[in-house]
């Protein structure tokens, strides 16, 4: 079998400053982390609700959304949720690139994850939120059922459970869902977003 041979033509294409100019906006990765029930889907949504509200394009990347999709021959082994992460992060910079403002919400487990998923995107482009929403809160919320199961034995390596988490051990943001209002998390989201 020959080689595969590969061409790119990104020097042809039109830079991420033509995308950014026309869009009239800044590319960056918003990459929120937390426990499965945290609260990062409901955060990500209001966000983008509200750089809607004023004009900035804004694309969400789900972890239940991708595993539906492009992931979806996917599992929780380590090897798959690297690949994932990775996965997302190198279709996260796609977006960034193309001047969107992108929020990626994964538990995305261990910080080599989310290393990895910045060093794809770019550390002047990632942004870390960090949902701290403790897991006590996140069990009692249980909105998919998915703690009850993990505690029966049912879901092997579920995170907080039978998995570990990892908390960032510097965010650029930290947000406990279970003390503030959603609008407190929205605006604290878009202040640093447009400082």
């Amino acid at each position: 079998m020959a080689d595969k041979i590969i061409y790119p033509i990104f020097d042809k294409m039109m830079s991420r400053q033509d995308k950014e100019s026309l869009l009239g906006q800044r590319g960056t990765m918003i990459w929120m982390t937390g426990l499965s029930g945290s609260g990062k889907s409901t955060v990500a949504i209001g966000v983008e609700r509200e750089l809607h509200r004023r004009g900035i394009l804004c694309r969400i990347l789900d972890g239940d959304n991708i595993r539906a999709g492009i992931n979806s021959n996917l599992g929780f082994s380590p090897e798959d949720r690297r690949e994932n992460i990775r996965r997302i992060a190198e279709i996260g910079k796609l977006f960034v690139d193309t001047g969107i403002v992108t929020i990626a919400c994964f538990v995305s487990p261990t910080r080599e994850l989310r290393e990895m998923a910045r060093d794809i995107i770019g550390a002047e482009d990632f942004r870390e939120v960090y949902i701290a929403t403790p897991l006590e809160e996140c069990e009692r919320r249980d909105v998919k059922g998915l703690y009850a199961r993990a505690r029966r034995g049912e879901v092997k390596d579920f995170t907080g459970i039978s998995a570990p988490f990892e908390a960032p051990e510097h965010p650029d943001l930290c947000l406990d869902t279970s003390r503030m209002t959603l609008r407190e998390e929205v605006e604290a989201v878009v202040k640093l977003l447009l400082p």
